[in-house]
């Protein structure tokens, strides 16, 4: 009995950041921009699973047309399909809730400044 309370622990603790948040709430892409932004990444987040229930698999700051310029972009993972939600950095407002376009995925990254 003692080995399996041990073998449990030790397996809850292997598996505890896999079941907890997979995307960390303080390293992003585009964490640089957070200083312009009025909404804090922790607000854009509530915003976003209130818009869309899920669990966040991704997030960034970026800059982009519509709303303010300046947006969050959460991949929110609901019902097994992975959903796309932007948040207005200055405002709060959602400004997009929908499935991700692939097409539309690919012309952002090629538009995105190479590393």
């Amino acid at each position: 009995m003692k080995k399996l309370m041990i073998g449990s622990a030790v397996l809850a603790l292997i598996l505890a950041p896999a079941v907890s948040a997979s995307v960390s709430p303080t390293k992003y892409v585009g964490h640089a921009l957070a200083r312009n932004a009025k909404i804090t990444l922790k607000q854009a987040r509530a915003a976003a699973l209130k818009a869309r229930p899920g669990r966040i698999v991704d997030q960034e700051l970026e800059k982009e047309s519509g709303g303010s310029g300046l947006r969050y972009s959460f991949d929110i993972m609901s019902h097994g399909k992975i959903i796309e939600v932007g948040i207005d950095a200055m405002t709060g407002a959602v400004l997009e809730n929908g499935a991700e376009n692939p097409a539309k995925e690919a012309k952002e990254e090629a538009a995105e400044p190479k590393k």
